[in-house]
């Protein structure tokens, strides 16, 4: 068939990817690494995600497999909220994703691996079940995982290594207003015991996968080799903005928000290098109204230009005549092309909530960040940026937990104009080729997966 030219041997791998953006995205960019290398993919996922990235997906190396229909059955906002989808998804989904492998057993190209995100701990049943090699993929950094370890050790019993990792200096976890999951035993709120699901089968995965790469957590990475089979395969940044070795793979192919009407890219082209702060808080933090405030009084005091993208639903906490009043150095959209924007020289520094997809691409791009964590592993991510890499500074919430604007502006003032802000933009750029070498021919995630594609084509050959 025409669509399994350039396949190597007769290896089929499912990718179960989980439903957020944040998810969705290093784990389709890790799925066109391995089809680049001649492996047969098919990413699982909701049927809302698989109309949208068959709809914007620029690559035909992957397939797309709807194994839980969201759309009519009401996803997230449905009966039961958030646990209720947990649990139809299992349902529907380990019953679907079970019938496709099924049905690909006497083809020409059986499943021979299922690589699932760790927030899907069951599909570990599916993969002992037929049989075939799977790996746990974890979508934050390798030193959140780290943290959250330990708090598994203690809910489920099982025995604490004989050496934790030394998590000195890391900040507590902040835990988030978000609806509750269902009812919890313990110390642990349920967004925590959600989390900690993922470290549930991972004893029997064949490879733990991280969206990192060796040297960026060289220290965690060491002491999880000793846990698991960890292999970082990171960055997971589309290969135009890396290696450019991967073709057409110069965007995710995935976005919750559609571009905004107005050219947000030409307007960073009239600027000067380095001029612009980009403002940018992902695609599920949400920002009370008084925070809003402070990062737009932040913006209309500082002397330099900003492109703010602020979802549509948080629009109305914008303060009254703020865009009319800072129009003249001042762009506002609802979303623009994150790579591009960071890719772009008009842009000095980053402020971000420091999520692990934000945190990794602007280390990619040697944009200096200007860390505002609102919850959970931005919280790590933050303390990695300013006190490990030292790729920007930390913005500090005050007793009440925000962020006040006289802060922002200390923060982005130094990064812009400093000389601190100077040390920082050095080693930015220089994490920033670390991460290229990585993924390039013979870098650290580069030779991981190799070693995971030469299994499966050896294990295939022998059977």
């Amino acid at each position: 068939m025409e669509e399994e030219r350039g396949c190597r041997a007769n290896v089929h791998v499912v990718v179960l990817a989980y439903h957020g953006q944040g998810h969705i995205n290093p784990m389709v960019q890790f799925s066109k690494r391995l089809a680049s290398k001649g492996i047969k993919i098919t990413v699982a996922t909701t049927l809302s995600n698989t109309k949208a990235l068959q709809a914007v997906s620029s690559s035909s190396s992957l397939r797309f497999l709807s194994v839980y229909d969201d759309c009519t059955e009401g996803g997230v906002a449905g009966l039961g909220g958030f646990k209720g989808f947990l649990d139809r998804f299992q349902v529907s989904g380990s019953k679907n994703l079970s019938n496709f492998i099924a049905q690909h057993d006497r083809s020409e190209y059986p499943v021979k691996c299922l690589v699932y995100d760790a927030n899907i701990p069951w599909a570990s049943g599916i993969a002992s079940n037929f049989k075939i090699a799977s790996a746990a993929f974890f979508t934050q950094s390798c030193a959140a995982a780290a943290s959250y370890y330990p708090m598994y050790c203690e809910v489920s019993g099982t025995p604490m290594p004989e050496s934790v990792f030394p998590l000195i200096g890391l900040p507590k976890l902040g835990i988030p207003n978000l609806p509750s999951l269902g009812p919890t035993d313990g110390r642990y709120p349920p967004i925590i015991m959600h989390l900690l699901s993922q470290f549930d089968n991972i004893h029997k995965a064949n490879w733990v996968l991280m969206n990192s790469f060796d040297q960026l957590e060289e220290e965690v990475v060491e002491w999880m080799a000793k846990l698991w089979p960890v292999k970082p395969i990171g960055p997971t940044v589309p290969s135009f903005h890396l290696d450019k070795r991967v073709e057409n793979d110069d965007d995710y192919g995935f976005h919750t928000y559609k571009l905004d009407s107005r050219d947000c890219m030409e307007w960073l082209s009239s600027k000067k290098p380095g001029s612009v702060v980009y403002v940018s808080f992902g695609s599920a933090a949400l920002l009370s109204a008084e925070q809003m405030s402070e990062i737009a009084t932040s913006l209309k005091q500082s002397c330099a230009n900003f492109l703010w993208v602020v979802k549509p639903t948080e629009q109305s906490k914008i303060p009254h005549n703020f865009s009319e009043e800072t129009s003249s150095k001042g762009f506002i959209a609802s979303w623009c092309p994150q790579l591009e924007v960071l890719a772009h020289d008009a842009v000095g520094c980053f402020v971000s909530h420091c999520g692990w997809n934000s945190t990794l691409e602007a280390i990619c791009f040697g944009v200096p960040i200007v860390g505002m964590p609102q919850f959970l592993d931005q919280m790590i991510n933050a303390h990695l940026v300013e006190k490990v890499w030292k790729v920007g500074m930390g913005a500090v919430a005050d007793d009440k937990g925000f962020t006040r604007s006289e802060e922002i502006s200390k923060c982005i003032q130094i990064v812009l104009e400093g000389e601190r802000g100077k040390e920082i933009k050095k080693n930015a750029l220089r994490w920033k080729e670390l991460a290229k070498e990585a993924i390039d021919e013979g870098g650290s995630s580069d030779k991981h997966i190799n070693e995971m594609v030469s299994y499966l084509i050896q294990h295939e050959a022998s059977n």
